[in-house]
């Protein structure tokens, strides 16, 4: 079967809203993958729909709510000020993955700042969700600090705009890209007819 590989930002409110539904929507084995949004955003030449015109921004926030509401999760509570600095966060959800704890440390780092309201620009935040995800404070501190953490995410990116990923959440099927949250059941629907035999 396929491998799936699921790209994310932990400043997405549209990649929460996919996290929270991958487990119902696409077969195991998902791949967790940290890319950097920011970076992205310069190599493709585009920028977010949070920056700039208001209207644009208020008009996202109320379908995000919008859709949160429609998949049964809770009301969405924005982040002051949002959207912030993530860097940090990514890379600790960068040594996450490394640690086999990818998937916990992004799920509480999401729900932290999209049910709570938590900015994850501060780093207490990101070493409090390490601890509640099952990792060591102390160890994703200095892991942030690493250069080979820090080129590991850079490189994710890298690879992820060489595969057509302009934008989070995009899930790759067999190197096809499926961006945004209301693309999961086409997603799963490539995964399940690759997965047949020919």
């Amino acid at each position: 079967m396929p491998r799936a590989t699921f790209y994310f930002d932990l400043g997405s409110p549209f990649a929460y809203l996919a996290a929270e539904r991958l487990h119902e929507i696409l077969p195991e084995p998902v791949q967790w993958q940290p890319v950097s949004l920011g970076a992205l955003f310069k190599l493709t030449g585009r920028s977010s729909w949070a920056l700039g015109d208001p209207e644009r921004r208020q008009a996202g926030m109320a379908e995000v709510e919008r859709r949160a509401g429609l998949y049964g999760l809770p009301p969405v509570r924005w982040p002051d000020p949002w959207p912030s600095n993530y860097l940090m966060a990514m890379r600790a959800a960068t040594f996450a993955c490394r640690a086999g704890r990818g998937r916990e440390f992004t799920t509480c780092a999401l729900r932290g700042a999209f049910q709570e309201g938590n900015d994850l620009s501060i780093s207490s935040q990101v070493l409090r969700v390490a601890r509640d995800a099952g990792l060591n404070p102390q160890e994703v501190q200095e892991a942030v600090q690493d250069p080979e953490i820090k080129l590991a995410l850079r490189q994710a990116t890298d690879a992820a705009h060489t595969l057509g990923v302009f934008g989070v959440p995009t899930i790759v099927i067999d190197g096809e890209p499926f961006w945004g949250d209301d693309r999961l059941a086409d997603a799963a629907d490539r995964l399940e007819q690759g997965g047949r035999p020919g």
